[in-house]
């Protein structure tokens, strides 16, 4: 057994483990923090997205020994003060979701790629990479496309960014 420390949705949190334990893992199985879900297990889908120092990974691809010391944030750590982050109210709003399975997921990894898109990082549909891409509908897709969503939700999914984008350009 190893003892890890991190901070999970703002919260310091030490436990003991096995150094193979998943983070997925640890957040579902020892901290009980179900939101975050197991999909294939492979890194392919994308629902266990979280984010570890505001990046998104896959949760169920990391071990819970290489985030010691890092901040960790789930679904259940967007909400401040009671209040929905913009991105869970925008998917709503949207229909960005019909089963649900995906969406903690998909809104975890659109956090992080409105972080890396606000910092300047490219994807493989930027047109002019010395210049800021714009968010179209085509740069989100790309950029969500490690997030897979088995209800075809896409177009709400693209939707509710585009919503939220649009709101912090008037902010």
């Amino acid at each position: 057994m190893i003892s890890v420390r991190m901070r999970v949705n703002g919260s310091e949190v030490s436990v003991a483990l096995e150094p193979q334990v998943s983070l997925l893992d640890l957040l579902r199985g020892r901290l009980g923090l179900t939101g975050t879900k197991r999909g294939c297990d492979q890194g392919a889908c994308g629902a266990c997205t979280v984010l570890a120092d505001g990046e998104r990974i896959n949760s169920c691809l990391a071990l819970a020994v290489q985030y010691e010391g890092r901040d960790i944030t789930t679904i259940e750590g967007l909400a401040r003060d009671g209040e929905a982050h913009p991105l869970q109210t925008a998917f709503v709003r949207n229909d960005g979701l019909q089963c649900g399975y995906c969406t903690s997921g998909q809104i975890c990894s659109a956090v992080g790629m409105l972080a890396e898109h606000g910092a300047g990082a490219p994807s493989a549909v930027t047109e002019h990479l010395c210049s800021a891409a714009a968010l179209t509908d085509a740069e989100i897709r790309e950029r969500m496309s490690g997030n897979l969503c088995r209800c075809g939700a896409y177009n709400g999914i693209v939707g509710a960014i585009q919503e939220v984008v649009g709101k912090e350009a008037v902010r």
